[in-house]
């Protein structure tokens, strides 16, 4: 880390330490009647889950819904552990996969902020073997038969373009199957034994799904910008994180990895009872090697609210400024122009754009499920979610350990939050 780094990044902990350092503090409670919303419609909320639970389509739950920047809704239903007849809890500690990526686009934005980091900036700056990443083109033989050639890339991938998912860089796991996504996993990214650096830069030797900035293509774009933050401040990324958002947002439950003394509150998926089978999840009790900016994080409720809450406050909450408003509005506005393409599979889903780590709301009337046009969400692969609604001042997260079902469930929130809100 160059000394000027240092030293601004110093001076920022250090404000911040007198106050925020200490015990967490819960936003705290009042009557949902009180913020224009009704207590009788979000009951509806713990009994529509109880039966779900019931039914064993999930294991359980843990909602935190703010208004107004306080709390309004706070339940924790059913099973941490159905295995091992432990009943959730307010501060079980779920894997909350892709929910890392806004906290780590977050972190980059505090680069940029500070002057070290640029969203025009080619990734090669960074990460050098970036600089000769190539575009996968799949072509046919006269006997039918596919084969993969490459070519250089026309344009450089840009730090906008790790934020937006337009890189090309892609999972390979999602939509249809192709000669690319088939080297992505045949490069066993799915283990957690790598180091960060050596995990990006195997992935600049992968050829690229799409041109740089031309298509909308969910991958591990964000597990690269997490390195990039790495070599820009010079701190590993779980330190940069604790230092600059856990800390200072007392989000002392939110780690990669979780230590042992807090295994007794890890929440665990079930089997499936529609075929029998169950996923294995990160194991998140070994120490973490691979600090993995796209999936790697462990959090709570409270934890994940209290980041909603600084983003709906414009970047600030108990007297820790994380970003500034300009910077806030400037993630959670549309950066997936009308040159760009949505691709085979569009995750925000109709009426959505894509941010700076989030999927914003453009306009009503195209999505299944209610919303406000600025809202701005993002959800994780077991069962997590999240989103942040400026015009109804209104946050939510939501917390499960369950990666069966999770689409379904994601909506029937949204449907249960907003018939809560009278006024």
């Amino acid at each position: 880390m160059t000394k000027k780094i240092f030293v601004y990044f110093s001076l920022v902990v250090l404000s911040l330490s007198s106050t925020q350092l200490s015990q967490a503090t819960p936003l705290s409670q009042v009557a949902p009647e009180s913020v224009g919303m009704s207590s009788d419609r979000l009951d509806r909320i713990t009994q529509t889950f109880q039966r779900h639970i019931d039914a064993k389509s999930l294991p359980g739950v843990v909602i935190r819904i703010a208004r107004e920047g306080k709390l309004v809704y706070s339940s924790n239903i059913g099973w941490q552990d159905v295995e091992s007849n432990i009943p959730m809890a307010p501060d079980s500690i779920f894997r909350i996969y892709s929910m890392t990526k806004p906290i780590v686009s977050v972190a980059a934005m505090t680069l940029v902020e500070g002057g070290f980091l640029s969203l025009s900036d080619p990734v090669s700056k960074y990460i050098p073997l970036f600089k000769d990443v190539r575009v996968g083109l799949e072509t046919l033989d006269n006997d039918g038969l596919k084969s993969l050639q490459t070519r250089k890339t026309r344009k450089a991938i840009t730090i906008q373009d790790l934020m937006r998912h337009t890189s090309g860089i892609t999972y390979g796991a999602f939509g249809k199957r192709t000669l690319v996504k088939e080297k992505y996993l045949a490069a066993n990214l799915s283990s957690l034994d790598w180091t960060l650096e050596a995990y990006a830069n195997t992935l600049a030797t992968l050829p690229l799904v799409n041109e740089p900035g031309t298509t909308w293509e969910y991958g591990r774009s964000t597990d690269v910008l997490g390195r990039v933050v790495e070599v820009v401040s010079g701190m590993s990324l779980d330190k940069y994180l604790n230092e600059t958002i856990f800390n200072p947002l007392r989000m002392y439950d939110t780690s990669f990895g979780v230590p042992e003394h807090k295994h007794d509150r890890i929440a665990e998926n079930m089997v499936d009872i529609k075929t029998g089978k169950k996923i294995n999840l990160i194991d998140v009790r070994k120490p973490m090697r691979l600090f993995a900016g796209g999936h790697g994080l462990s959090s709570t409720a409270d934890d994940y609210i209290r980041f909603c809450q600084m983003m709906l406050n414009g970047g600030e909450l108990d007297g820790a400024r994380i970003l500034s408003p300009k910077t806030v509005t400037f993630m959670s506005t549309n950066h997936v122009n009308k040159n760009i393409s949505n691709g085979s599979l569009y995750l925000p889903g109709p009426g959505y754009g894509f941010g700076l780590g989030f999927a914003t709301r453009l306009e009503d009337g195209q999505s299944v499920w209610p919303g406000s046009i600025g809202e701005y969400f993002w959800a994780g692969y077991g069962g997590t979610y999240f989103w942040i609604d400026p015009s109804e001042s209104l946050t939510v997260s939501f917390m499960s350990q369950d990666p069966y079902r999770r689409n379904e469930h994601r909506v029937l929130l949204r449907n249960l939050v907003y018939q809560s809100i009278i006024k």
